[in-house]
């Protein structure tokens, strides 16, 4: 694929060696000279030093003839502009980075119908919700977000005391807009139909929102009854902190923030409803007792300095935190952190540029399909967007003929993303997200554009 990069900042700069290792043609364009030249020197690009915001760069740069262009500058402005201007020169899939603060207002404004940008992400964002999995599944069984975070996937076990074993999908009358989207059985993915009957054992895939999920869980693992509020200390407030709060409060999670600037502090009080924020110093073991984060479920560290991060979780595992996880940056660091978990005590590391770049690899495919993830080597969770004149446009999911072997799991259109039921309509422009097996897939696609 031919693929442009505007900005070889740290995010760019670990996309463009990734891409490049794989064969793509990669051109940077980068405004700093120093940095461009240092990417010369290191990597085998096509490398321009100039504004990625200015239609004669992008035009030098052949944007109207790339498979994918990626705006990933530390400036906002210049990224949405990028990539505006790229798609009306006649790039077919444009992605933009941006900060919280701008995807958090989606719901007021969509920025990405409004500047024709066909994806729009937070790098702050992404490491959070990579974060924010670990706490909602400690037990480390896969958590994802879909539809731009608005539904999620979950998996657990059926344990042999729960009451749904030996019962078909149909008659456990889940929450509205929940579904289970696959059963592995013996080591094989299922996708089952309603008359299929839960086992003790089955590991399932469950879809649908994060609040209605909660309620379903523990009728598959009663054990996992709550019988109290989890606590989660979060050490920095910065974008990272703010974005795993705002995602974790609520949820039957007590969340403390401890941050050393006060004027930070004062505004993240103000944005945030069901958080406790404290005006402190997490580098020091005297606080750390204070605030008895030893008696605290997690301690998520996520400031923007590697050592303090990993050296705090360390001193709250020595105190008693049953989990610590940490935010590096450096992508190399994090890997050794993760390797060496065990003896360190840290549950894992997170880096935000490899959660950036898991996130973008799904768009480095000339398919007309992304695939999502793998479930394992039978199985497989796509993501596709309904053409103009396909067979599924204006269907109801229900006059739907799908393949055995596949099933539609989620439904984005706009802001507003559902676990689909058989009365939706499938319209123009709506992205479907589906669990297909390998037997169904080339049918399943077909489906989608003949």
């Amino acid at each position: 694929m031919r693929i442009v990069i505007v900005g070889a900042g740290q995010v760019g700069r670990h996309l463009a060696e990734l891409l490049s290792r794989q064969d793509h043609s990669i051109c940077v364009i980068e405004a700093s000279e120093k940095l461009a030249s240092e990417l010369n020197e290191q990597m085998d690009v096509h490398i321009i030093c100039s504004s990625g915001a200015s239609a004669t760069t992008l035009a030098e740069a052949n944007v109207a003839e790339c498979d994918l262009f990626l705006a990933v500058t530390s400036d906002d402005n210049t990224n949405l502009v990028a990539a505006s201007l790229a798609k009306a020169m006649g790039a077919p899939k444009t992605i933009a980075r941006v900060h919280t603060a701008v995807q958090r207002d989606e719901w007021l404004f969509d920025y990405k119908t409004h500047f024709g940008i066909d994806y729009v992400f937070s790098s702050e964002r992404l490491a959070a919700v990579e974060l924010a999995k670990f706490v909602r599944n400690p037990e480390r069984l896969l958590v994802e977000e879909l539809a731009r975070g608005r539904i999620e996937l979950q998996q657990t076990y059926v344990a042999a005391e729960s009451e749904v074993v030996g019962r078909t999908l149909a008659s456990l009358a889940l929450p509205a807009r929940v579904r289970i989207g696959a059963i592995r059985r013996e080591g094989v993915y299922l996708i089952p139909t309603a008359q299929d009957r839960l086992q003790a054992g089955d590991l399932v895939t469950l879809f649908g929102d994060a609040d209605r999920l909660c309620e379903v869980i523990p009728r598959l693992q009663p054990q996992k009854a709550q019988s109290g509020e989890i606590s989660v200390v979060i050490f920095g407030g910065s974008d990272y902190g703010f974005a795993l709060a705002q995602m974790l409060e609520g949820r039957d999670l007590r969340v403390r923030i401890i941050e050393q600037e006060a004027k930070l502090c004062r505004e993240l009080s103000n944005l945030l409803q069901e958080t406790v924020v404290i005006n402190g110093d997490a580098t020091s073991l005297q606080q750390l007792r204070e605030e008895q984060v030893g008696s605290a479920d997690f301690f998520i560290a996520v400031t923007a300095d590697d050592e303090d991060n990993v050296m705090a979780c360390l001193q709250a595992r020595n105190l008693g935190t049953k989990y610590c996880l940490a935010l590096v940056h450096r992508a190399d660091y994090a890997d050794v952190v993760d390797r060496n978990s065990e003896q360190l005590g840290i549950m894992a590391a997170v880096s935000p540029r490899v959660a950036t770049s898991r996130d973008l690899l799904r768009f480095v495919t000339e398919d007309t399909f992304h695939v999502m993830m793998k479930l394992d080597d039978r199985a497989e969770l796509i993501e596709s967007v309904v053409p103009k004149a396909g067979p599924l446009t204006n269907k109801k999911v229900s006059e739907v003929d799908w393949p055995s072997g596949s099933g539609l799991v989620a439904l984005l259109r706009g802001q507003e993303a559902i676990v689909p039921a058989g009365d939706d309509v499938i319209a123009e422009g709506d992205t479907l997200y589906a669990i297909v097996s390998t037997e169904a897939k080339k049918r399943f696609v077909k489906l989608l554009t003949h």
